[in-house]
């Protein structure tokens, strides 16, 4: 059987959300292709063309007042729309090509000729609500491919999340939602508060939300057990017809905000056992969309890791 190696969606574009000294800065893509290059895994790819994510897209997901203020702050010239989020000149640009790296990629595994991808935009996108931007977040590129999914005609999307803070506007968004069915694992307490193992969807959705919440200084051997007893047996009871990774890298021993210990090799071992569940329930279709990781040379090789596990599972 011939291999297929992962494709991926990058863009210098990405960098252009220039958030200055913040620790969600454009250093983090830069280290990543950088790291990718080096090791030369950028060659001999399958090329996926993409642009960014149209208003009919966004909206699927979003409010249009959510839209129009982050067109108005951007066309202001930027302006901190709380203290932990920001946009300048170039972020609604860049957040929209973020968004539609992963919508393309949905596009490129239904329309078939490849399986897994994984989109490296920024800024991150798992706390952007449906009406509110938040924790570095201006539009959730995930929710965003999730919906692109169904639109295609997916019966059932599984969004998995391992970011060290809880994806709260990924959760808000389908909540109610019988055919997104979302799980996270993450530490708590921490940011943004949410994530209880109460919280389980409500009205048609009720069931198709889990939370896997860690206490800090876990790292591989809970997290991975964690995977095991919450998110494989979640996977199967959905069967969804594509898995979409919220791949955050903050739980890293490294990062400077998370306060968790999963090495390289847990992450890994993470992106292992998420394309087996892929493989097992969902022909195989991945798409890995970056969330955090604020540790450069942490998040480098880490993506690495993943991209060696997404490739050694295409065919």
């Amino acid at each position: 059987m011939i291999r297929v190696p992962a494709a991926i969606l990058r863009d210098d574009a990405f960098a252009g959300h220039d958030t200055g000294a913040h620790v969600e800065h454009p250093r983090r893509y830069h280290a990543i292709e950088q790291a990718l290059d080096m090791e030369g895994r950028l060659d001999d790819r399958p090329i996926v063309t993409f642009g960014p994510a149209t208003d009919e897209m966004i909206l699927r997901v979003h409010t249009d007042a959510h839209l129009q203020r982050l067109r108005d702050l951007t066309e202001a010239g930027g302006a901190w729309i709380d203290p932990d989020t920001m946009v300048g000149p170039d972020s609604l640009n860049a957040a929209r090509l973020a968004a539609g790296a992963a919508v393309s990629a949905v596009e490129a595994i239904f329309r078939g000729g490849i399986s897994r991808a994984f989109a490296l935009g920024r800024p991150p996108g798992h706390h952007a609500t449906p009406d509110r931007a938040m924790g570095f977040c201006l539009l959730n590129s995930v929710a965003i491919a999730a919906a692109h999914a169904r639109y295609l005609g997916a019966e059932r999307v599984t969004i998995i999340d391992w970011d060290v803070h809880h994806g709260n506007g990924t959760q808000d968004i389908f909540y109610e939602d019988p055919n997104v069915w979302y799980a996270s694992i993450h530490q708590s307490p921490l940011y943004p508060g949410t994530g209880a193992r109460h919280e389980t969807g409500t009205g048609a959705g009720e069931g198709t939300t889990v939370n896997a919440p860690l206490r800090a200084g876990t790292g591989d051997a809970e997290w991975l057990a964690a995977f095991d007893e919450v998110m494989a047996p979640f996977v199967e009871r959905a069967r969804p017809d594509i898995i979409l990774l919220s791949a955050g890298y903050d739980a890293h021993e490294d990062d400077p905000i998370g306060g968790c210990r999963v090495t390289d090799d847990g992450f890994a071992a993470l992106s292992r056992r998420t394309r087996e569940l892929a493989d097992r329930f969902a022909d195989g279709r991945i798409v890995v969309v970056l969330e955090g990781g604020y540790d450069p040379p942490a998040l480098a090789r880490s993506v690495l890791r993943t991209i060696t596990e997404l490739d050694a599972g295409t065919s």
